[in-house]
């Protein structure tokens, strides 16, 4: 079945780390962008960081020097390794991803369920 998965949410102080794991699973042919999203209790759904194929990276503002996506092609896999933390980081995070799957000549985009990461004060 195609989809993302998502793990390594939880509870934790502020100042804190967490690691979120997002894995692709099905036949894949070709990931494309890769990223994360949050969304906090009654705001909209925001972009955290993403990261292309070729491995360049974007950043929202708020997480710049805290945050680090990465990704491993061979797993299909994007990590979001998230320190400093803070109680405004709560939220639910989102994985994203444009995934071209085998026997498909075009690019869907797909999202993970989600996992709650809650940062206490």
């Amino acid at each position: 079945q195609e989809q993302l998965v998502e793990s390594g949410g939880g509870l934790v102080q502020a100042g804190g780390s967490l690691r979120l794991s997002c894995a692709a699973s099905g036949s894949i042919f070709s990931i494309n962008a890769m990223g994360w999203y949050r969304q906090a209790p009654g705001k909209q759904r925001e972009l955290v960081a993403d990261i292309t194929s070729g491995g360049r990276t974007n950043y929202a503002e708020s997480v710049k020097g805290r945050f680090t996506i990465s990704r491993d092609s061979a797993k299909n896999t994007v990590y979001l390794q998230m320190n400093s933390l803070k109680p405004e980081d709560t939220a639910v995070y989102y994985c994203n991803a444009d995934i071209r799957y085998s026997g498909t000549y075009y690019f869907s985009n797909y999202w993970g369920q989600g996992t709650q990461v809650t940062v206490s004060s």
